[in-house]
């Protein structure tokens, strides 16, 4: 008897390697993926600017990198003591304005944009908040009274110029980038049930639209949890998040997708190295342990001759 239903996925046909450069884009979501590339030794570049949810955020701060923009103190606002980016995660804020690190920030974005080969865009929500002041949309609010902001749902039409407009700045500065989109699974509760299913379908919709058009991919992150999994079981306690069985099973099925053999095999002998260098002796100073660090030192050199760039 089946018990379930699984999505059934195409094998891409640009796969990931350890020649690959990854640079990921979006929600919190992203993060998590993160974790699971930096494990396997895989060259990464992660939310450069920091968590970012809406399509049209995405656009902005892309924008801003292929433009090089370097930022001035007019760029930035000052609320409770600290000085703000809209299109930057508070960890960005300080007491000071901190231009340097930003448009530092900004060339670091620009080359991981240059470089990459795969492009992972996760959108998270088609909600976006628009400052008052200046009409413009933002990334983050940074605690700044609500009254200051509209929030607006996106319409699809609107969403889908977003995503074009990314599209061509980055096909603009890497043509031979491949771009990958997927939806976040994680719940929105707090735009509302109903909202957050709107929201996700209008971010779903643009997407196909998209993909329709253009020589870009989507995975589906979202429809895994909603139709694969969809128990609260895979859900942290917030029943918001993902858990780490969901986030796992998420990436067993990205690789089956995106990975070859060869480098799944080569990902296996890097778990392997991971859980040997994790592992604490009963007795550190032992012949048995002095030979197993050996024999692990030997895995660890055949493996960097092969990947250089492989770093334990």
């Amino acid at each position: 008897m089946k018990f379930r239903t699984k999505i059934p996925i195409k094998k891409e046909s640009n796969q990931i390697d350890y020649n690959s450069n990854i640079l990921m884009i979006g929600s919190c979501f992203s993060d998590n993926i993160e974790k699971k590339l930096n494990y396997y030794k895989f060259t990464n570049y992660v939310n450069p600017n920091g968590i970012v949810f809406n399509p049209v955020s995405i656009e902005n701060i892309v924008k801003e990198a292929v433009l090089k923009k370097q930022y001035t103190k007019d760029d930035l606002i000052l609320h409770n003591g600290l000085w703000h980016s809209f299109n930057h995660h508070s960890k960005f804020s300080g007491p000071t304005p901190e231009l340097k690190f930003k448009n530092e920030n900004v060339i670091e974005f620009y080359d991981a944009i240059k470089t990459t080969t795969h492009l992972f865009i996760t959108l998270g929500s088609a909600w976006a908040y628009r400052y008052l002041k200046t009409n413009a949309i933002v990334a983050n609010c940074h605690k700044i009274p609500q009254n200051k902001f509209r929030k607006d749902l996106l319409t699809i039409t609107e969403i889908e110029n977003s995503l074009q407009n990314t599209i061509d700045l980055i096909k603009n500065a890497n043509p031979d980038v491949s771009i990958l989109f997927t939806v976040s699974p994680v719940r929105h509760l707090k735009d509302g049930f109903i909202e957050n299913q709107q929201s996700k379908s209008h971010l779903i919709a643009a997407i196909h639209n998209i993909t329709k058009e253009q020589n870009v991919s989507y995975f589906p992150a979202y429809e895994i949890v909603m139709d694969e999994l969809r128990d609260y079981r895979f859900y942290a306690e917030d029943m918001i998040h993902p858990n780490q069985t969901a986030i796992d099973y998420i990436w067993e099925r990205l690789c089956e997708t995106w990975m070859s053999e060869e480098t799944i095999q080569t990902m296996d002998e890097i778990a392997t190295i991971q859980k040997g260098l994790a592992h604490k002796p009963f007795f550190s100073k032992g012949e048995q342990h002095q030979e197993f660090l050996k024999n692990l030192e030997t895995k660890i050199n055949r493996l960097q001759l092969n990947f250089p760039k492989i770093n334990f």
